[in-house]
């Protein structure tokens, strides 16, 4: 796990100070790899590459990027890990196409696999999670490459009429003809994600390379300032189509999955740094640890954070789990206040508008992890590939009973719920939670004003939409802003010809949520302490697997995770881990009515919304009064827009 970052301004743009940059641009992002770090450029080219380097397999100066293949032909600078190396060698080896290896790192492994076989092919083998700038000398092209699943990030586009890339957008911002514009219409889908969707960015000629594709750069296309497109290697619709297991049973799916995981573990627990995991509890982080464990002679590092909020703690769930597998066990119980300090830095650490607001407790568990262990394996993923989340039973539920509704009685039925106060619906239906789980909830009203926005939707694909958007009509908030087209829009048009509506939905939460708000959050967390989170859910031949199996075997009797919870249950007691699904989320509903109010005021001032010229102030001021009076919680909405706010002005800072 490291930090790469570089330029490319081509023969007609030499500067003999073009490796000071790229020192300087990759010193920005010195978080990410504060071992070691290098530069090498090529004056007459006009390209440089920077590295910072978290060492993690070879510690040896062995190691250290940029690295020059043994033909000379290719320079490196790489971020992740190919968790195959070892067998990747084997294979060179056997072959006769092996190098004389100067060290052990996998960043020579990938080297020696490209020389041998090429760009294409040698990515093809490649088990892992990786962001790569490859400078090929021979023919003076520039490959920027990122892994399958996204886990790791690569940003890129123009600092004036020279190229730039990078593992995060402050490397960018250190370019000296840099002149970061707010794109307003990336700040529309920001407000209805409270993420940037792929392949934007907060900034115009700023973009995301997106999961399992490569760029290509060329002199050519530099001097006509024309990059692209970016080609796919991977698709999700591909190895689907390409491995189904229709007829599996439960017995052999739980066998081949198990198998998979194994692997997929064993791969991930090579380093030569304390090694250790996240645990909350739940079904993911459990069959992770309860997986290294049964590979581990010794106890795990296992840690988890707790909050004095009963809702939104998980601790004494995580503590059941360590002590059943006999892991060394770190807990953390973090006061509102100590939470609290972190959102200064959330601008910092992520770089452009950034609104989930389980960023806090990730950071926290982040930062108490890293003071014992380097490497920390997670369970992200499971979610996404076996249906964890609430939203494909609150979906499905929806899209049965109040879809098939004739839309002249779902249209009365929600100006019915609309028109009625919030305490109100909440006496109403918290009684009903007696025998409806999904109502268990502290405020049932805000699913049941949910509900009435359903009632007016045409079909499941905008069901999803709104499922998955907190500004529905974000184009009336910000100035002058238009939501371009999407990933989602696309797979939008997919969803009518999909045979199962819950499995849609997972696969679009793969393709969208999962990269660019779920591993943007860890990635940074994680990082801005440098310590490297490692993700065996998002293995490829994991997530592929996932991909073929039918939906029964994940989502089954109303309960999410069937196969996932089979397999744990080999190694943990049910009794540990049936509970209601809970959020890793922090109280930001009351937050923002009690400690957090003059911080929030000042951000949301109508005068400084006016001045900036972003966001309508009239939305904005009344959903935060809306919100102070407890007519209704707009918490998610109100995180966005302070999310920007402290964005904008850690930019002008």
């Amino acid at each position: 796990m490291c930090g790469i970052a570089g330029l490319f301004a081509g023969v007609n743009g030499r500067d003999e100070a073009i490796n000071a940059t790229a020192r300087r641009m990759s010193g920005a992002i010195g978080h990410r790899g504060p071992d070691d770090s290098g530069v090498w450029g090529d004056v007459q080219a006009g390209v440089a590459l920077g590295h910072q380097r978290l060492a993690i397999v070879d510690l040896s100066p062995a190691g250290h990027q940029p690295m020059l293949s043994r033909s000379g032909r290719w320079v490196i600078a790489f971020n992740g890990e190919i968790y195959n190396h070892l067998a990747v060698r084997s294979e060179l080896q056997q072959a006769g196409e092996a190098p004389d290896w100067r060290g052990q790192s996998d960043t020579e492994t990938l080297l020696a696999a490209i020389d041998a076989w090429g760009v294409e092919d040698a990515i093809a083998r490649m088990v892992g999670m990786f962001a790569i700038a490859l400078w090929d000398r021979s023919r003076l092209e520039l490959h920027l490459i990122r892994d399958r699943m996204g886990e790791k990030p690569l940003y890129y586009g123009w600092a004036g009429a020279t190229f730039v890339f990078a593992s995060e957008l402050k490397a960018l911002r250190a370019h000296p003809t840099w002149r970061g514009e707010v794109n307003r219409d990336v700040l529309a889908l920001f407000l209805r994600h409270s993420y940037v969707p792929s392949p934007f960015t907060i900034y115009r000629d700023v973009w995301k390379l997106p999961p399992a594709h490569r760029l290509c750069v060329t002199c050519d296309g530099l001097a006509a300032r024309e990059v692209g497109p970016a080609q796919s290697y991977w698709t999700l619709d591909g190895e689907a189509a390409r491995r189904k297991f229709a007829n599996i049973d439960e017995p052999e799916a739980t066998i081949e999955l198990e198998r998979l995981c194994k692997d997929a573990v064993a791969l991930q627990r090579v380093a030569d740094v304390p090694l250790g995991a996240f645990l909350s509890g739940g079904v993911d982080s459990s069959l992770i640890v309860a997986l290294m464990q049964a590979q581990s002679a010794r106890p795990v590092r296992t840690f988890t954070i707790g909050f004095a909020e009963a809702q939104y703690n998980e601790a004494g769930f995580a503590k059941n789990v360590a002590r059943h597998l006999k892991t060394e066990h770190t807990e953390l119980f973090v006061s509102p206040a100590q939470a609290r300090e972190l959102i200064p830095s959330l601008p910092t650490v992520y770089d452009e508008p950034f609104a989930d607001s389980s960023q806090i407790p990730t950071l926290l568990v982040s930062q108490l992890a890293r003071r014992h262990v380097t490497v920390s394996l997670s369970g992200d993923g499971g979610d996404e590939l076996f249906g964890g989340y609430n939203r494909y039973f609150l979906g499905r539920d929806l899209r049965r009973t109040l879809l098939s509704l004739p839309f002249g009685i779902r249209r009365m039925l929600a100006r019915g719920v609309r028109s009625t106060p919030a305490w109100m619906l909440d006496a109403i239906l918290r009684p009903l939670g007696i025998i409806l789980p999904r109502l268990r909830v502290s405020q049932p009203s805000d699913k049941a004003y949910k509900a009435a926005e359903v009632l007016e939707l045409s079909d499941e694909c905008a069901l999803y939409r709104r499922l998955v958007s907190h500004w529905n009509e974000p184009n009336g908030v910000v100035i002058g802003g238009h939501e371009p087209q999407t990933a989602l829009d696309q797979l939008v048009t997919q969803c009518a010809a999909s045979s199962s509506f819950e499995q849609w939905m997972m696969t679009a939460d793969i393709e969208t949520y999962l990269p660019d708000d779920i591993l943007v959050k860890v990635d940074r967390a994680a990082m801005a302490f440098g310590l490297e989170t490692r993700a065996p859910f998002l293995d490829h031949r994991v997530v592929e697997f996932s991909l073929g199996l039918p939906l029964d075997l994940k989502i089954r009797k109303g309960q999410g995770k069937w196969l996932l919870r089979q397999l744990l249950y080999k190694y943990v007691p049910r009794s540990l881990i049936e509970r209601p699904k809970m959020g890793f989320g922090v109280p930001i509903d009351s937050w923002l009515r009690g400690p957090l109010r003059d911080w929030a005021e000042a951000l949301l001032d109508g005068a400084r919304l006016r001045r900036e010229g972003f966001l309508d102030p009239a939305h904005v001021r009344a959903k935060w009064s809306e919100h102070l009076a407890g007519e209704r919680n707009w918490q998610y909405h109100l995180w966005d827009v302070l999310m920007f706010e402290a964005w904008l002005e850690h930019e002008g800072a």
